[in-house]
C-alpha cells in the first residue's frame, strides 16, 4: 500500500457529498488536498480543521480557460498533483426526454463531460512527465443500467466510464493509473438537486433502505488509490446491499 502523506490530491465537487468526504478523508490521512467547488462558502466547511493542508479554490469547471489558469497557478507545494478525483457532477430533473429542459441537458454535459475533460487535460501531462499519477473518475451505475428519466445523465456517466477505459489504453506503458468508480444510490445533496429541492421526494427516494453515503464512497476512493502501484482498479461498481441490477422495462397495453 502507498502512503497518503506522499500525495497531493485534487478533488472536484468538494463542497458537499462525495467530494467533501473524499477531500476530508485524504486530508485526515496526511495528504495535501486541493478542494475545488464552484461555491466558496461550502469549501470553508469542507476544509474546517484542515486549513494547513487543504487549499480551497472556487472554480467553474465549465470554463476551460479558468481550469487551465487555476492549475497553472497552483503554489509550488501543491502543483505536482498525484491524484485527481473528477467527482463534480450534476443531474437535475427526471423528466422523459421529450419533456426535459434543454438547459438541464446542457448543464449535465458541461459539468459531467466537459468538466472532466478540462481537468484531465490540464493535469494529466504533468503526471506523465513526472511518471506518477492516478485519475479517479466518478461515474455511476447509470452508465450501464438504464432507467426512465436517466437520458442525458446516464449518457454522461457512460461517457465518463468509457473515457476512463480509453485513457487506460492511451497510458499503457506508463505508471499512470485510471479508475472509474460507479456508485449506486448515494444520499447526498445531488438527490435534492435532482428532485428540484423537493425535500419530500428526496426523502422518499431512500425510504426503506440504507443508501450509500459520501463517507462510504470516500473510503472506496481512498482504497482504490492506495493499493500497490502495480495494481489498477479499472472499474468498480458500488451499491447498497438493497440495490441490484434489474431486467428490461416492460410496457403492457
Amino acid at each position: 500500500m502507498t502512503k497518503a502523506t506522499d500525495h497531493i490530491v485534487l478533488v472536484t465537487g468538494a463542497g458537499a457529498g462525495i467530494g467533501a468526504a473524499t477531500a476530508r478523508r485524504f486530508a485526515s490521512e496526511g495528504a495535501r488536498v486541493i478542494a475545488v467547488d464552484y461555491q466558496n462558502d461550502r469549501l470553508v466547511e469542507t476544509s474546517s480543521g484542515f486549513e494547513d493542508s487543504m487549499l480551497c479554490i472556487a472554480l467553474d469547471l465549465r470554463n476551460s480557460d479558468a481550469v487551465f489558469s487555476a492549475v497553472g497557478g497552483l503554489p509550488d507545494d501543491f502543483k505536482n498533483i498525484t491524484i485527481l478525483v473528477n467527482n463534480a457532477g450534476v443531474g437535475p430533473g427526471l423528466e422523459p426526454a421529450h419533456e426535459a429542459q434543454l438547459a438541464d441537458w446542457e448543464a449535465i454535459v458541461d459539468t459531467n463531460i466537459k468538466g472532466v475533460l478540462y481537468c484531465t487535460r490540464a493535469i494529466l501531462p504533468g503526471m506523465v512527465e513526472r511518471a506518477r499519477g492516478h485519475i479517479v473518475n466518478i461515474s455511476s451505475t447509470a452508465a450501464t443500467n438504464n432507467y426512465k428519466g436517466g437520458n442525458v445523465y446516464g449518457g454522461s456517466k457512460a461517457f465518463v466510464r468509457q473515457f476512463s477505459l480509453n485513457l487506460r489504453c492511451d497510458l499503457l506503458g506508463t505508471p499512470i493509473r485510471v479508475s472509474s468508480i460507479e456508485p449506486g444510490m448515494t444520499e447526498t445533496r445531488f438527490t435534492e438537486v435532482r428532485f428540484r429541492e423537493d425535500s419530500r421526494k428526496s426523502a422518499a427516494h431512500y425510504e426503506g433502505l440504507t443508501p450509500l453515503s459520501g463517507d462510504d464512497l470516500a473510503d472506496v476512493i481512498f482504497y482504490t488509490t492506495m493499493v500497490p502501484a502495480h495494481i489498477n482498479i479499472n472499474t468498480l461498481q458500488v451499491t447498497p446491499i438493497s440495490m441490484a441490477p434489474a431486467g428490461y422495462a416492460i410496457h403492457r397495453e
